[in-house]
Parts: C-alpha cells; sequence; structure tokens
C-alpha cells in the first residue's frame, strides 16, 4: 500500500524527470535499471525510493535531496545557469542575461 510520502516523493520525481526532458526508461537506464518500471512505480508511490538511489536520481535530475524529500528547497539554494554561444544574441542580449541572473541570485540569498 502507498503511502501519502510515498507517492509525493514520486510526484516531485516526476516532474523533475520531465522538467529534465527525459522518460521513464531514459532515466531507468541512467540510474541503472534494465526497465523502466521501477520508476513508474517510485513516481506512482507503490515502491518507496532508498535514500542511496534518490541521492542518484537527484544528481540526474539536477534537484536537491531535500526537495523531492520534503518539497523545501534548501535556504541557501545555488541557482545554476549555463548559457550556450548563440550566433543571434548580441552584446546586449548577453548584459540583459547577466543582469537576470544576477537578479536571480539576490533573491536565492534572501529567503
Amino acid at each position: 500500500m502507498a503511502s501519502n510520502k510515498d507517492r509525493e516523493i514520486g510526484q516531485r520525481i516526476r516532474r523533475a524527470r520531465e522538467l529534465e526532458g527525459l522518460t521513464q526508461p531514459e532515466l531507468a537506464k541512467k540510474i541503472g535499471y534494465e526497465s523502466a518500471t521501477a520508476i513508474s512505480l517510485i513516481e506512482s508511490g507503490e515502491r518507496s525510493v532508498q535514500i542511496s538511489m534518490l541521492g542518484k536520481i537527484a544528481e540526474i535530475l539536477h534537484q536537491d535531496v531535500q526537495f523531492l524529500l520534503t518539497g523545501s528547497t534548501p535556504k541557501r539554494a545555488e541557482i545554476k545557469v549555463a548559457l550556450r554561444a548563440d550566433k543571434s544574441l548580441d552584446k546586449s542580449d548577453v548584459q540583459q542575461i547577466e543582469n537576470y541572473i544576477e537578479f536571480l541570485k539576490k533573491q536565492g540569498r534572501g529567503r
């Protein structure tokens, strides 16, 4: 029988997986599972996820374990942003992006 806690963790894993653009089979393969069945069971809350596996999942999905467990982020959340080279961006666009990143960093520290 699925517990509410397992369902909540599973839902957060599913949302994080979808945000990363991964399918259940792709996540399963990255973790080392042969099929996506385990991922499906974890996401539905029918299977508890071991803390060691939760760490692997969090790393692959670029999430904090605390978020996957509780839904809250650490007080000093780190903002990671990568800019890819794009010929359509000029210096003004890049400056606006950098300003926005700095704004986000300041917002993260204030919480």
